[in-house]
C-alpha cells in the first residue's frame, strides 16, 4: 500500500513529488491495512487502505520518522504532512463516512495535544485504536478513553493500552 500512496503522491506533482525519498526497506502499511480489514470499509478497503496510510504519513511527518517524504526541509516536511491529512480526508468524504472523518480528524487533533504535553509516545496506541476505530466503529469505551485524554487525566494512557491490548501490533 505505501508504494500506491507514494504513486499518488507521485500524480499529486510538485512539491510533494519532489520530496519523495526511497522507502525504507522495513516500512509497512500496518495502520492502514488495520482500518481496512474491517466492515466498515468493505466497499472499498484499498481506498480505505490509502487514505489511512496518507493521513498517518502526515502524523509522522509532523512527530516521527516519514517512510515516504524526505524531511531535511522541515518547513516543507510540515507543509507535506498537512496536505497527506487533507489529502487522506478529502478522499474519505468522497466516500461519505463521516463517522471515519470525525475519527481520524480526532487523532490528528488528539496527537497535537498528546505532542504538546510531551506524551507522544501514546500517540502510536491512539493510531491503533483509530484504525480500529475507522474499520470496525467506534464503541464508549474507545470514545470514553479519548475524552480522558483529550481532558489530560491520567488514567488516559492505562485506559489506552487496555483499550489496544488485544489489537497491538505484533
Amino acid at each position: 500500500m505505501l508504494e500506491r500512496l507514494r504513486q499518488a503522491l507521485l500524480e499529486e506533482g510538485e512539491p510533494l513529488a519532489a520530496t519523495l525519498s526511497a522507502m525504507a526497506p522495513d516500512a509497512t502499511g500496518e495502520i492502514g491495512r488495520r482500518a481496512a480489514s474491517g466492515p466498515r470499509a468493505a466497499a472499498d478497503p484499498l481506498e480505505y487502505e490509502l487514505l489511512v496510510e496518507a493521513i498517518y504519513e502526515g502524523y509522522r511527518l509532523h512527530y516521527g520518522s516519514p517512510r515516504l517524504i524526505d524531511t531535511s526541509d522541515r518547513n516543507l516536511a510540515l507543509l507535506a504532512g498537512d496536505r497527506l491529512y487533507a489529502l487522506g480526508l478529502e478522499r474519505l468524504v468522497a466516500l461519505g463516512d463521516l463517522a471515519a472523518v470525525r475519527e481520524l480528524a480526532d487523532v490528528i487533533t488528539l496527537c497535537a495535544l498528546l505532542a504538546a504535553r510531551g506524551e507522544l509516545a501514546s500517540c502510536e496506541a491512539l493510531w491503533i485504536a483509530c484504525a480500529r476505530a475507522v474499520g470496525y466503529g467506534a464503541d464508549h469505551e474507545h470514545e470514553r478513553v479519548k475524552a480522558l485524554l483529550r481532558e489530560g487525566d491520567p488514567e488516559g494512557g492505562p485506559a489506552l493500552a487496555a483499550l489496544i491490548a488485544p489489537h497491538a501490533l505484533a
